[in-house]
């Protein structure tokens, strides 16, 4: 007889494209998405920082996770994932702008490999997914010098 796996074995991820691969977020962290609007850049800002927009009366710190995590290669940057601002642990509204945003699905304990990046600062773990891989990103990220992405680490996988 087949396991039957409960609500309680699965996290809901918003998988994203980045580049060339395909990345994932717990939805639990995430406010709304929205479409890229018109960006003002902030002078002597971190690489990372591409601006802030106005989001319905909210100034929004808009992140490039592409080069938070090093990532390769252009696209559309169509979509702004907003974080939760009562998941954040400090700071105000920030969004990471995306390429693409393709789903939300359930991912269950099994289907995630944490084992192949122990000392990757930044990755939870790589999600098996038919025939593809998804990286599952954490939202907690230091970027270094500059604006971090802070989150209560109860919500984080």
């Amino acid at each position: 007889m087949a396991a039957i796996q409960t609500d309680a074995e699965l996290t809901k991820v918003l998988e994203f494209g980045l580049g060339e691969g395909t990345y994932c977020l717990d939805i639990g962290v995430i406010d709304e998405i929205v479409d890229a609007g018109e960006l003002t850049r902030i002078p002597n800002s971190p690489d990372h920082v591409e601006g802030v927009m106005d989001l319905r009366g909210r100034t929004t710190t808009i992140v490039d996770p592409k080069t938070l995590f090093d990532i390769e290669g252009t696209g559309p940057r169509e979509r702004i994932v907003v974080f939760d601002d009562d998941r954040l642990s400090e700071g105000g509204t920030v969004g990471w702008i995306v390429d693409e945003v393709f789903q939300v699905r359930d991912v269950g304990v099994e289907d995630v490999d944490e084992g192949t990046t122990t000392d990757d600062q930044g990755i939870n773990g790589i999600v098996k997914s038919d025939d593809r891989f998804v990286v599952w990103v954490d939202p907690a990220v230091d970027g270094g010098e500059g604006t971090d992405v802070p989150v209560d680490e109860s919500t984080t996988a």
